[in-house]
């Protein structure tokens, strides 16, 4: 195996990691969580803390 093999090898699983990442970006089960996700900014100011435990008091 000479280094040839290894660029081709990192290349077509950089290709596979790259599909991977897209389908599962654009898939319709997600679609309501980045829906949700894109109203954060419009979101009041009382509440957005909660994962942390502090809701703005």
């Amino acid at each position: 195996m000479d280094l040839n093999d290894l660029r081709i090898a990192v290349t077509l699983a950089g290709l596979a990691l790259f599909v991977a990442l897209t389908v599962h970006t654009w898939s319709r089960r997600r679609s309501a969580e980045y829906e949700a996700a894109a109203l954060l900014p419009f979101a009041d100011d009382e509440g957005l803390n909660t994962a942390r435990g502090d809701r703005g008091e």
